[in-house]
């Protein structure tokens, strides 16, 4: 996979507020495929603007059946998902920071890094080890960006191993700015019954207890200007039967989040949530919903498809950088138009 263009550090500061940072992080990540030159440039030499219907820009269901072990690797996915690999350009809006991200492997953890690295972070992700081959292929983007990337392996339902994991990345990175909690677990089961204590217990730690491992333990790291971003998701809001304790964890991660908001706000630090809606990645075929729904997943949404991680990038890096200063305790979403939050 090839990277993509790199970022000219001197070429802007990081200012400007809400608004600003919102039309800047909608026009960043362009689709390096769909974009044609505007008319109104004149001599093509300047604007260019994406024209295409959104709800055809990827793939849509009906999608092959594509069973996979739990954690699930986004390699053998068909389609592949795209983490804007070859389509995400960078803009600056991340110079000198550094960043972690739990489950930057694959999906929106993904393309959060992918991102990160462009906008001109250095980055470390965690994810478990049978992911390894994912991760490799992140590394190399990172580094293809000229950005220091640290990989560090392991099972974040371990409490030592979270304190290990800040700490190896603050070492490494030489600081810590951003946190991304976006690692999590998804079971589906049609019944209560269904659900064995041990199910219950590997979502809640990894959803919930890892959140709130991992955050304690960076905090002391993070200073004036940092930013922590929780990954949530709209189950949140529209909790489906087959998704119990998952959308119980992740209605936990926004009360979470809104309250530390207001714990670190006077600190300068920022905390906000994305709860997305139906996002292809590994997490659906590798045991978070039937075959079947895996087959029309994103159907249902006014788009008629699932999201890409890519297509979240931009609000990670919103989320990430000083242009959302105004933001803390907020919930973003992307839902295909199903409205949540």
């Amino acid at each position: 996979m090839a990277a993509d263009e790199s970022f000219n550090p001197s070429r802007r500061q990081l200012v400007g507020g809400m608004a600003t940072g919102l039309a800047a992080a909608i026009a960043a990540p362009a689709m390096a495929q769909s974009r044609t030159a505007d008319p109104a440039a004149g001599d093509g030499g300047g604007a260019l603007t994406i024209r295409r219907h959104p709800a055809s820009q990827y793939p849509r269901p009906p999608f092959e059946s594509q069973p996979q072990e739990w954690p699930g690797l986004a390699s053998k996915m068909n389609p592949r998902p795209d983490h804007g690999e070859t389509s995400y350009k960078g803009a600056g809006r991340l110079i000198g920071r550094k960043a972690l991200i739990t489950g930057g492997d694959s999906g929106i953890g993904r393309a959060a890094a992918i991102a990160y690295a462009r906008e001109g972070a250095d980055v470390a992700i965690n994810y478990l080890p049978a992911e390894e081959s994912d991760a490799q292929e992140v590394v190399e983007l990172i580094l293809r960006e000229g950005r220091k990337a640290v990989a560090i392996p392991g099972d974040i339902r371990d409490e030592a191993f979270c304190g290990e994991l800040v700490e190896t990345a603050v070492r490494e990175l030489g600081g810590l700015d951003i946190l991304v909690n976006n690692a999590a677990y998804q079971r589906w089961a049609r019944s209560i019954a269904d659900i064995s204590t041990e199910q219950f217990d590997d979502t809640c730690k990894i959803n919930l207890y890892a959140m709130f491992w991992i955050t304690k333990a960076a905090l002391p790291h993070l200073a004036e200007g940092a930013s922590i971003i929780n990954t949530s998701s709209q189950t949140t809001y529209d909790p489906p039967a087959l998704l119990l304790e998952y959308s119980m964890t992740k209605a936990g991660m926004v009360a979470f989040s809104k309250a530390l908001a207001k714990q670190l706000i006077d600190q300068g630090i920022r905390v906000n949530v994305v709860a997305p809606g139906p996002f292809w990645t590994p997490l659906q075929p590798s045991g978070g919903q039937p075959q079947e729904s895996v087959q029309t997943f994103g159907e249902d949404t006014p788009m008629g498809r699932p999201g890409q991680p890519v297509e979240l990038a931009p609000v990670y890096v919103l989320l990430a950088s000083q242009e959302s200063s105004y933001a803390t305790g907020q919930v973003y979403g992307a839902s295909g138009g199903n409205g949540h939050p």
